[in-house]
């Protein structure tokens, strides 16, 4: 089969992951003058956002498996745009906060919207509710199946 027409006989779920590929590779070429990647800036991203955070929360905010996010922590502390320090009277708990070199990286990253603007610019506003509120169905009974199983 040609690629034309595989393309055509993909799923839903097929579109949504190949979209989101695109717009994950096109962050990652636009982040990596920066020496970051995707997910490093979402941390950033929480960081900025809502300030100092506990990493088992960043985790479940972010969805990312445990032993991924300590991996990317571990990179973003030793390129010191991140601390990570013991939180209150748990000390087993990592409070992540951005440091001043992260806070001055993230003020000179570029604004990504424009992957936003590239993809969906120009459909019509009702399409992409429509696309919203069927990805976000779709995943909620995903989720919920799976919780009890």
């Amino acid at each position: 089969m040609d690629e034309q027409s595989d393309a055509a006989h993909l799923t839903v779920g097929a579109w949504a992951k190949r979209c989101y590929f695109a717009g994950r590779a096109l962050m990652d070429a636009t982040l990596r003058p920066y020496d970051l990647g995707s997910t490093q800036w979402y941390v950033l991203w929480h960081l900025t956002n809502f300030g100092p955070t506990v990493q088992r929360d960043l985790g479940r905010a972010l969805e990312l498996e445990r032993a991924t996010l300590s991996g990317i922590v571990t990179t973003l502390v030793r390129k010191n745009l991140i601390d990570q320090s013991s939180s209150g009277e748990d000390q087993r708990q990592r409070l992540l906060t951005l440091t001043t070199a992260g806070e001055t990286l993230w003020r000179e990253l570029p604004d990504l919207s424009f992957i936003h603007e590239t993809a969906f610019g120009g459909v019509d506003e009702v399409d992409l509710a429509t696309t919203i509120r069927v990805l976000q169905s779709a995943t909620e009974r995903l989720q919920n199946f799976l919780r009890k199983e």
